[in-house]
């Protein structure tokens, strides 16, 4: 059997930006312990756990015991010199690299307001500003509940938007009562005439001055805390205190009321296209994407900011966004199919004692053992099995079968990443 098609064990990379939770509170601190050898650092924020190619945070093969290879080769690298292992649809596509990138997140306090912009515009932002846009790729992603999972995302109604007109004064006071007359005033049914509308009360709040949203989020924060004395604030006002007193006077306190707010239970999943606004608030998750590293940001944040970028690209479309809850694939394991082709992901909970096949793909997987005990992972035609624990990550060449057990010391919850199998059809 060629040496390609084995699992191959990989050392990943940690993100510790101020936003991820606090050394053992952190799931990502506890995977990446598990999976470099590396001690906590008690007071460090442990934000993201990367698995995949990106440069930002490469994952490097870890070197077979007796094989006698020391130096260090990047999963990059590796796929370069083998591009077999990606299989031959996946080259066509996309070349000799893996076109998805994998992360386990870890947040405290909320993201940025934010979007990933389409390969047009990221192409071109990455031209005119290589040192803030890394990459010339989009970013679509997903994002699977591991824990309760909080965010902000996609616009509100255009309905909705008239009830924060009338119920957030501070929204109206900035906007001018003209314009919210005439937005309150108006049918828009339809789509051109509510996107308008809409762009035009983001991109007056979003460029609004500093002094006006000092002055407009002090108010907002007064008010609220009288009014909780004598009723009981909805969830989105006591969300906007939450993020005030993470990030005073910033914008993104008052944009929320422009946004969707998201709970996910566990094993609930969002998906987020390029150019659609997001903000992650709290809690942990699976996240898949397109590899690419590629933010504009607009609030909620001390990094780099672009806000006429961000208004600009933003599609503006309004309504709730679809949460997915996998698809049943057998009894353990469930699919998570977003509409990109660069990945999709399987959750799999295998109880003690059981057993689980991942058939052959024609393209490569990324496996991640979040929790549990012991297990083993079986190839198939090759008399060799492998120990599998938390924190472990493989990743599966194309045309690879394996076969997951659990041991007797209890279950195992793992994630697959790997190409939409759409693609494959």
């Amino acid at each position: 059997m060629e040496a390609s098609q084995r699992p191959l064990r990989l050392r990943c990379s940690v993100q510790n930006y101020d936003w991820g939770r606090v050394g053992v509170e952190s799931t990502v601190a506890r995977l990446f312990r598990q999976n470099s050898g590396r001690e906590i650092e008690l007071g460090r924020p442990y934000a993201e756990f990367w698995m995949g190619t990106h440069e930002s945070g490469p994952s490097f093969v870890v070197a077979a015991e007796g094989s006698g290879t020391e130096e260090a080769v990047t999963l990059k690298e590796w796929t370069g010199a083998n591009p077999g292992a990606l299989g031959n649809k996946v080259v066509e596509k996309w070349g000799n690299d893996l076109p998805f990138l994998f992360k386990i997140l870890s947040v405290a306090k909320a993201l940025s307001i934010q979007a990933h912009p389409d390969k047009e515009l990221a192409r071109m932002l990455h031209k005119m500003r290589p040192s803030v846009y890394k990459d010339p790729n989009h970013k679509p992603e997903m994002a699977i509940a591991l824990t309760e999972f909080k965010a902000l995302c996609g616009f509100v109604s255009i309905e909705e938007l008239k009830d924060v007109l009338v119920a957030v004064p501070e929204i109206k006071e900035l906007l001018g009562n003209d314009e919210a007359r005439k937005i309150l005033s108006q049918d828009l049914n339809g789509y051109v005439d509510a996107k308008s509308f809409l762009q035009l009360v983001f991109t007056k709040l979003m460029t609004a001055s500093k002094e006006v949203v000092s002055e407009l989020v002090s108010k907002l924060k007064g008010r609220l805390d009288l009014e909780n004395k004598i009723r009981t604030l909805t969830e989105k006002e006591q969300l906007v205190l939450l993020l005030e007193k993470q990030y005073q006077a910033d914008v993104g306190i008052i944009a929320a009321f422009l946004f969707n707010y998201v709970k996910l239970s566990p094993g609930e999943a969002l998906y987020i296209g390029p150019n659609e606004p997001h903000a992650y608030i709290s809690g942990e998750c699976i996240e898949c994407m397109a590899t690419s590293d590629n933010v504009v940001r607009a609030g909620l944040t001390p990094k780099y900011i672009d806000k006429q970028t961000l208004c600009s690209m933003l599609t503006y479309k309004q309504g709730f966004p679809e949460i997915l809850r996998g698809s049943p694939i057998n009894p353990y394991v469930s699919r998570f199919r977003p509409p990109f082709d660069e990945f999709e992901v399987d959750r799999c909970l295998l109880p003690s004692k059981e057993s689980v096949e991942f058939s052959a793909i024609p393209g490569p997987s990324i496996f991640v053992v979040v929790a549990g005990g012991e297990g083993r992972m079986e190839v198939s035609s090759v008399v060799e099995e492998l120990k599998i624990m938390e924190g472990d990550v493989y990743f599966v060449p194309a045309q690879t079968e394996i076969r997951l057990s659990a041991g007797a010391d209890g279950p195992i919850k793992l994630f697959r990443a790997g190409v939409n199998s759409r693609i494959f059809a």
